[in-house]
């Protein structure tokens, strides 16, 4: 066998570049780039190596190791788990700043390889700079705490283990039952010891990612579940993205005459105008896809974990018959809460259904509900959402301001706080793939970050990402991110003083209002924040307005800008579209004020509808 003598960071980039995979029968980089902040634990070395590889490894840099991974992360969400970055950090308080970033990807099932630098695997120079270190277990650094929040980690101590390691954590990330982030962590020495590698390791290697087939037995039990029930709906999740299985959801629910709800992290697998759309269930869903939820007697969940959002802590679904079908490639997710599992593949696993199920069909009265509970939730929400000349508008009017005025194809972008909740009821989906968002982790921060990789792997697409300015003010960096690898993107600023969501969450426990927002937190010298000037310092176009007609006017002219552009606008913090679902939280078992008592009441109530299992 003929060997090649290179350092162990230069056959990790060479092996990275060597990997393929096929797109819609196009042969593409496996790995799109990689993100890096250097620092003594990655620059000597392997920022050496990827230097001299740019070309075929564009190293774009960070300014944050947490952004920078988000960044990535969304990048992959946005190619449907088919194309991966690289997030590469020096050693100690660089590589524990990916942990949050590592933790979003397990939690969203999104791969991502992380690369940090570590200390020496000789322990000669110990302790070096920035180590952490365990008195009594000298082999533990700040790393291992990869372990808990990647589905693959490593410590490189000798240059040829990458020979095993890199085709195993290559193959994580791209299994759709256990896909997520992996971890090699690289000692900072090893890092520029050479090994004579055999150049078979760096011959071109075409990847797919493969379908699994159900079992047929599966397949035949669910088929008859499916026929016994009388009011089924199905729950639609980010699976059916990763499956390209969006066209078979449809097919699949138009030929069975089912209605089709969305898990916020599966919303826009289905346009609005689809005849079995009904939209998003659970705790930030509507009332349409709620209540025919709680009527029930056989949800079909598809591609999607069942998180508490979801299922309104398992107290959505009151029909005392109700029974629960998860098809999911993943062997865990498809066993939870006593379900009837399909393991296997969704795009496949819907169409062998389908054929188990010939010719049936739900009642045609159930469907016809589904279309009038609808009609009224879209009324209420075009309402709540419509033109105001309110002194502060809420979210939902925000929201329904920028929708008006956006193309069916621009994609807009949410995570954490209240936002995800307005922006999943108001942009009805005009085509598919046009909202994303981050709901695994609920990760601040992302909105801007995830906005940044949505936009490098849609270049031509619209891309606005949805904001409060409590996350704004956590994270903000990669403003300038995009204006300086020119990926235009559209911010929308809503300032409603703070934390307004977790504030609106301690009034409904019984709570006073206290360090949530700005005017109730220990605070002497409390400031307006010229969003807009702080985003023009890193290179934007922005302004402020003070109403909504304002803020359609100056989306129209962020839409003919060449270049991010951000806009800012005060919002209610107290207004909010209507709740339809459960959602457990903490709460106090003994209540002290008469809001607490309330709260107790509506808790136990909550809890005694919830499905009982594991």
């Amino acid at each position: 066998m003929k060997k090649i003598q290179l350092t162990c960071a230069h056959a990790i980039v060479k092996h990275l570049i060597s990997q393929k995979i096929l797109v819609d029968g196009k042969k593409l980089p496996l790995f799109a780039g990689a993100f890096g902040i250097f620092g003594h634990g990655n620059v000597a070395c392997l920022g050496q190596a990827l230097e001299e590889n740019k070309k075929e490894l564009p190293t774009w840099r960070g300014h944050h190791e947490q952004n920078m991974a988000l960044t990535g992360i969304a990048y992959a969400r946005a190619k449907r788990r088919k194309q991966i970055f690289v997030a590469t950090s020096s050693v100690g308080p660089g590589s524990t700043n990916m942990l949050t970033a590592a933790a979003v990807a397990m939690s969203n099932r999104l791969p991502i390889l992380f690369l940090p630098g570590d200390t020496y695997a000789n322990r000669i120079p110990d302790p070096v700079l920035q180590q952490v270190e365990h008195f009594n277990n000298p082999g533990i650094t700040q790393n291992d705490a990869f372990k808990v929040v990647t589905k693959y980690f490593d410590r490189i101590t000798r240059p040829e283990q990458i020979l095993q390691t890199l085709p195993q954590a290559i193959q994580i990330m791209l299994d759709p039952a256990d896909c997520g982030p992996a971890c090699i962590s690289l000692s900072q020495d090893v890092q520029g010891e050479v090994f004579d590698y055999p150049e078979e390791f760096f011959k071109e290697r075409i990847h797919t990612i493969r379908r699994p087939r159900a079992d047929d037995y599966q397949i035949k039990q669910a088929a008859e579940l499916v026929k016994n029930s009388s009011n089924p709906i199905i729950i639609s999740g980010g699976g059916v993205f990763y499956s390209d299985a969006t066209k078979e959801l449809s097919s699949f629910a138009k030929k069975h005459n089912i209605p089709a709800t969305q898990t916020v992290m599966g919303y826009s697998s289905m346009k609005k105008d689809d005849p079995y759309f009904v939209g998003p269930i659970g705790g930030l869903g509507g009332k349409a896809a709620n209540n025919l939820a709680k009527k029930t007697d056989l949800a079909i969940a598809v591609g999607t974990k069942l998180g508490d959002f979801t299922t309104g802590s398992w107290a959505n679904f009151e029909n005392p018959k109700f029974k629960l079908l998860s098809i999911n490639v993943s062997r865990f997710d498809a066993n939870k809460h006593m379900a009837q599992s399909v393991i296997g593949d969704a795009k496949v696993s819907l169409s062998d259904l389908s054929n188990a199920l010939g010719s049936w069909k739900a009642p045609s009265d159930w469907y016809k509900k589904s279309r009038n509970e609808l009609k009224s939730w879209n009324d209420y929400v075009d309402k709540e959402s419509g033109p105001t000349n309110q002194k502060l508008p809420s979210y939902a009017h925000a929201v329904g301001a920028v929708y008006r005025k956006s193309d069916p194809s621009d994609i807009a972008v949410t995570a954490a706080g209240g936002l995800v909740g307005e922006v999943v009821q108001v942009w009805r989906p005009r085509e598919l793939s046009t909202h994303e968002t981050e709901w695994g982790f609920s990760c601040m921060g992302y909105e801007i970050s995830g906005a940044l990789g949505i936009k490098m792997a849609n270049p031509k697409k619209e891309v606005i990402a949805f904001i409060g300015d409590g996350s704004y003010l956590l994270y903000n960096s990669d403003i300038y991110s995009s204006i300086i690898t020119n990926n235009k993107l559209i911010i929308i600023v809503c300032d409603n003083g703070g934390h307004a969501v977790i504030n609106r969450l301690q009034l409904f426990k019984g709570g006073k209002e206290f360090n949530c927002l700005f005017k109730s937190s220990k605070v002497n010298n409390l400031k307006n924040i010229d969003f807009a000037k702080h985003a023009e310092s890193l290179g934007a176009t922005a302004e402020n307005v003070n109403s909504i007609s304002e803020l359609e006017a100056a989306f129209l002219r962020a839409k003919k800008s060449k270049s991010t552009y951000l806009i800012s606008i005060k919002t209610d913090g107290y207004q909010w579209l209507e709740g339809s679902a459960y959602w457990e939280s903490p709460t106090l078992e003994k209540p002290i004020t008469k809001e607490n008592k309330r709260a107790l009441k509506e808790h136990l109530d909550g809890k005694s509808k919830q499905r009982q299992g594991v």
